[in-house]
């Protein structure tokens, strides 16, 4: 009987415990539209880039894969944020650029750049005069974090 009182103190006061404090932040993004495309110096008849199946959809795509990866357990995103994505002449995004920089903009601004490359639809790329060229389209988003303890 002294043995299991014993061991059933030793259980009790062990420091194993395996439930732990987690911390979880919240996001909250709204992805405005338009979406603004910069239009290509010289050009007479400049034609805008296309996603098949509409700003909508890229939105709504965009917005769901920025749930799905965006590690925001790492830095808290509050405000506006404008990214700039270049499209080429074959409909290609071949570069992402966020701003403003802010603390630790450079691992979210990392994040949105897998985020964009995931979308593997590709553009219908803009035309000047009947001629495919690159183009960049602005995309304004704003974010709300909340931390959170679970």
């Amino acid at each position: 009987m002294a043995n299991f009182i014993f061991a059933q103190q030793d259980v009790e006061d062990r420091d194993d415990n395996p439930v732990t404090e987690i911390n979880k932040n919240l996001l909250k993004i709204d992805i405005k539209e338009p979406l603004l495309q910069v239009a290509v110096k010289n050009c007479n008849a400049f034609k805008p880039a296309a996603f098949e199946g509409g700003v909508t959809v890229y939105k709504e795509t965009l917005q769901k894969f920025m749930y799905d990866y965006l590690n925001s357990d790492f830095y808290v995103l509050n405000g506006d944020f404008t990214f700039t994505l270049t499209v080429d002449q074959t409909g290609k995004v071949t570069d992402i650029e966020g701003s403003p920089k802010v603390v630790n903009s450079t691992y979210f601004f990392d994040d949105m750049k897998y985020v964009v490359r995931r979308i593997k639809k590709d553009w219908i790329p803009a035309s000047c005069n009947g001629q495919a060229v690159a183009s960049q389209i602005k995309i304004k988003m704003h974010f709300s974090s909340i931390a959170t303890d679970l």
